[in-house]
Order: structure tokens, then sequence, then C-alpha cells
């Protein structure tokens, strides 16, 4: 093709550009979609259970992924600081995904069980009392929000259609396993979840 046609007309190139972009995009994603190691649970990872689940709700609905990443790169400096590197079978059930590469707190993928449930409370009511040089606001009133136990069996069910392998017993379970809790309870029982069925080894 003659350049000279393609770099006066805007519109075509416009076109042949999203064409490209497309083709490199599906080059990359659809090869994945057939690869297990994607598609197919860690071993011993199961759906959240419902005080979790609530708990990621919390999450993504305060926005804690715009400070905080969950995908560890295969880097020495991010495995020496945070653990094994992250692998897609841990996101299986994610929706959506919270990976990422914006870091102005740390990355959370292996946060799990780090801190007891005190100090993740402490710290969400007012990081500073435990991380003085810390810039991240304070969360006091999760601890005054209940949760609502149909809103969190409604979530499951949403989950299940789009093929979580919940049970009737998780849906029976539910309204128990929420009663009388908080977001805060909520979201410190997510975070503690948090890389619980990860690999462990860390890698150089």
């Amino acid at each position: 093709m003659n350049h000279a046609i393609l770099e006066k007309n805007i519109g075509l190139m416009a076109v042949l550009v999203a064409v490209v972009i497309a083709i490199g995009g599906l080059v990359e994603i659809v090869p994945l979609m057939f690869q297990a190691q994607v598609i197919e649970p860690v071993p011993g990872l199961k759906p959240y259970p419902p005080l979790e689940l609530a708990g990621r709700d919390v999450y993504v609905r305060e926005g804690c992924y715009n400070c905080h990443s969950q995908m560890i790169r295969t880097l020495a400096s991010e495995v020496q600081r945070y653990g094994h590197y992250s692998v897609a079978g841990e996101s299986v059930y994610d929706r959506p995904f919270q990976w990422g590469s914006k870091r102005t707190g740390p990355d959370l993928a292996r946060v799990g069980g780090r801190y007891s449930d005190d100090w993740h409370r402490v710290h969400l009511v007012n990081p500073r009392n435990v991380v003085p040089e810390s810039n991240m606001p304070g969360f006091p009133w999760l601890a005054q929000n209940k949760l609502s136990a149909d809103d969190i069996s409604a979530h499951m069910r949403g989950l299940a259609r789009l093929g979580d392998p919940y049970t009737q017993a998780d849906f029976d379970g539910a309204a128990a396993a929420v009663n009388g809790k908080t977001e805060m309870d909520a979201l410190i029982a997510y975070l503690q979840g948090l890389g619980k069925f990860g690999p462990k080894e860390t890698q150089p």
C-alpha cells in the first residue's frame, strides 16, 4: 500500500490501527482461554465464603484497588517483599479480578495471615495508629454498617449462574455466616483470606 495515501487519510489510518490492535489483542488473549493453568483454580481454592464475599464487595465499593494491587510480579524485588509471584489460578473466582499496577499502598495478594484481626481493625479505623507514615484514609464507618443477608445470598446466586460452584449448603448457610456482622468484619475476613491458597515458596 502506498504510504502517502495512508498518511493522508486519517479515517483509513484509524481503522487500520484498530484492526492491528484487535489482532494483537486476540493473539495474546485467545490462547490463554485454552490453557488449564489459567482457567483451573489452584489446589484448595473455592468460591468466596459469604463473609469474605461481602468483604470483597466492600473492598471494591470503597475503591481499595485504586491504591493496592493484587498481582505480585516475577521480579526478585517483588517476591522478596511480598512472597511468591501471583498465578492466574488464584483469581479464577474473582469477578472482577483485582490485579493492576497502582501501588500507593503495598500489594495485598499475600496479606492474609500476615497481621492479626485486631491489627486490621485498628488500621482500618485510623491507619496512622499502626503505620505513622501512612497516607491511607480511615474507614471507621465500616464498623457501624451491618451486612445484609439478602444481598449476599443474591450475590452468591448470581455468581453461581456464572459458574462458581456454590452448593445448596452454601446458600443455606449464608444468612447465618453474616448475621450480626459488620462491613468491617467482612473486609477483615476478606483480607485475611488473600493468598491463602496461593503458592507459598518465594522465587529468587
